[in-house]
C-alpha cells in the first residue's frame, strides 16, 4: 500500500457567492417601506498551508477533489447571507505549486506560508444597496459571483541541508540511521529505500537536516529505477555527500566508477553544479574496505573532494562527519542573502488604462476586463430593470463609446467575456436624440418595476381600446 506520495494533481473549486436579495420594507400602514434585500455572503477560498507535521501528499492522491462552501444569499429585513468557510489544506514544507503547463505559482517554504488555489467569488449586492436618489426602489438584486475553479500540480521538494546520494546498498539509510534518530528500512538488496527518508543531526551549536533518496543507477535522470522520481528532492540541499561503498562485491564496479556515473546522472538532471560535494567512503571496518578506501583517496583528493572515511556499522568516523558537514551547512546558511522585511508595493493603474478593451473579431466584438465581465456574471438576465442596470454601468464605464470607435453598429453581435465564459447579445445602443430624449422629467422605463408579460399586454390592450373609444366619441359624422 502506497504511504508517501510527492506529486499530485489536485481539481480545487471555490465556493460561489450568494445572491442578493430584492425586497421591499413592509408592516402595518406602511405598504411600501422601501428596499430591504441583504447582500450575499462571500463564497469560501481553497488555501494551502504549510504544516510541518504533514510530510506527504498522500490525502490528496486518495481525495483529489476539494470545494469550499458557498455563501448564503441575503434575505430580507437588511439580513446579508452567511460568508462560506475556507477550505484549509495543509500540505509538507517545501511544497511547489504548478499550474497543468509547468508553471510555477508558489513555492511554500516555511511554517504557514499560504496560497490562495482557489478564490471564492463574490456575494451579489441586495436591492437596498442598490437603492440611490435617482433609484429609490430598485426591483432587482445582484446575483453572486462563481467562485473559481481548475487544477492545480503540487510537487514535494524536501527541504533538507545535506543530501545523500549514492548507488542502491552504498549504505545512505545505515548512515543516516546512526547521525539521526531517523529509522529507515535497512535491508542487503538493491532499492531498499523507496522513499525519501529524513533526520535531523546536531553536532555543537548546529542543527541541521539530512535527506537519504532512494539509490541512483546509471540513466536515473532518463527514468530508470528510482532516480527520477526523487532527485527533485535534493534540489533544495546545501550539500551533496556522495556514499561510495568499498566494500563492492561487485567485480565490475569500483568507487571512482560509481562516482563517475552519479555526477553525470546529477548534471543531466541539471541545477545541481553549485552545490559542495563531500565523499564519505562507507564500510571501512571491512578489510579489503580500508585497504580500496587507502588506494583511492589521492585520486578522490586530487579532483578536489572532502573526503572522509566512515563504518556506519562500527561507528567509526561519525562525529568527524557530523561536524564536518555542520560547518559546510553553517557556511552556506551565512552566505544567502538576508530576508528583507515585508514591503508593501504599490502599483497604481495608468492614467489611461480604461479597465476593458474591445477587439474587432470575424463576425462580432469581444469586450474584455475584469469589471465588465463580473457585472455579466452577477445580472440576471430574467429581469428587464437589472438588465437596464447592466446597461447603464457598460455605458458608463466607455463599453459604447469603444464599441463605436471600434466600428460597431446597431444589431452587431458582441461577446463580452472569454471564449469559456460569454454572454453574447445583438448590441443596440443606448444613445438617445431629439425628442427622444426629452419627456417627462426623472423617469425612466428601464427603472420601473418589473410586471408580468401578460400584465403589460393587457395595459397595452386596454390603451388601445380607451384611445379607439376616445377616437369614436369625436369623430366628425
Amino acid at each position: 500500500m502506497t504511504t508517501f506520495v510527492d506529486r499530485v494533481e489536485l481539481h480545487v473549486a471555490a465556493g460561489n457567492g450568494g445572491h442578493g436579495c430584492a425586497s421591499v420594507h413592509r408592516e402595518k400602514f406602511k405598504p411600501l417601506g422601501g428596499p430591504d434585500g441583504g447582500n450575499g455572503g462571500r463564497g469560501g477560498d481553497v488555501i494551502l498551508v504549510v504544516d510541518q507535521s504533514v510530510t506527504t501528499l498522500l490525502d490528496y492522491h486518495h481525495s483529489p477533489h476539494r470545494k469550499a462552501t458557498n455563501g448564503k444569499p441575503g434575505e430580507g429585513g437588511n439580513r446579508s447571507g452567511k460568508d462560506g468557510t475556507d477550505l484549509i489544506l495543509p500540505v509538507p514544507d517545501g511544497t511547489v505549486v504548478l499550474d497543468k503547463q509547468g508553471n510555477i505559482l508558489a513555492d511554500l517554504i516555511g511554517q504557514g506560508t499560504t496560497y490562495i488555489a482557489a478564490q471564492g467569488g463574490r456575494g451579489g449586492l441586495g436591492n437596498a444597496a442598490l437603492a440611490s436618489a435617482r433609484r429609490k426602489a430598485p426591483g432587482f438584486a445582484l446575483l453572486g459571483e462563481p467562485g473559481h475553479s481548475g487544477d492545480v500540480v503540487l510537487e514535494l521538494k524536501t527541504v533538507a541541508d545535506v543530501a545523500l546520494v549514492g548507488y542502491p546498498s552504498a549504505g545512505k539509510s545505515s548512515l543516516i540511521s546512526v547521525l539521526s534518530a531517523a529509522k529507515p528500512k535497512i535491508a542487503d538488496y538493491p532499492f531498499t529505500t523507496l522513499v525519501p527518508n529524513l533526520g535531523v543531526v546536531t553536532a555543537g551549536s548546529t542543527v541541521y537536516t539530512i535527506a537519504d533518496v532512494p539509490g541512483l543507477i546509471p540513466g536515473a535522470s532518463q527514468g530508470k529505477g528510482l532516480g527520477l522520481e526523487f532527485l527533485r528532492h535534493v534540489e533544495r540541499c546545501s550539500v551533496l555527500v556522495h556514499v561510495l561503498d568499498t566494500a563492492a562485491l561487485e567485480s565490475e564496479r569500483d568507487p571512482l566508477t560509481d562516482l563517475d556515473v552519479i555526477e553525470a546522472e546529477l548534471a543531466q538532471y541539471g541545477g545541481l553544479e553549485d552545490r559542495p560535494r563531500v565523499v564519505v567512503l562507507n564500510k571501512v571496518d571491512i578489510p579489503d574496505g580500508q585497504d580500496l578506501a587507502d588506494i583511492i583517496r589521492p585520486d578522490l583528493e586530487a579532483r578536489g573532494y572532502q573526503v572522509l572515511e566512515v563504518s556506519a556499522i562500527a561507528h567509526l568516523g561519525l562525529k568527524e562527519l557530523s561536524f564536518a558537514l555542520a560547518q559546510i551547512v553553517a557556511e552556506a546558511r551565512a552566505a544567502k542573502p538576508q530576508e528583507e522585511a515585508t514591503r508593501i508595493v504599490i502599483r497604481p493603474k495608468a492614467v489611461d488604462d480604461a479597465g476593458f478593451s474591445v477587439v474587432a473579431e470575424e463576425g462580432f466584438y469581444r469586450v474584455l476586463g475584469e469589471k465588465p465581465e463580473r457585472w455579466v456574471r452577477q445580472t440576471d438576465f430574467a429581469n428587464d430593470e437589472a438588465v437596464g442596470y447592466l446597461a447603464d454601468r457598460l455605458a458608463r464605464l466607455g463599453v459604447e463609446d469603444e464599441l463605436v470607435k471600434a466600428g460597431a453598429h446597431s444589431g452587431d453581435e458582441v461577446v463580452i467575456g472569454p471564449a469559456d465564459d460569454a454572454v453574447v447579445f445583438d448590441w443596440e445602443p443606448s444613445l438617445a436624440t431629439g425628442a427622444e430624449m426629452l419627456g417627462r422629467r426623472g423617469e425612466d422605463h428601464r427603472f420601473d418595476a418589473p410586471r408580468p408579460a401578460a400584465q403589460r399586454r393587457r395595459e397595452r390592450d386596454v390603451e388601445r381600446d380607451e384611445a379607439e373609444q376616445e377616437y369614436d366619441a369625436f369623430k366628425p359624422f
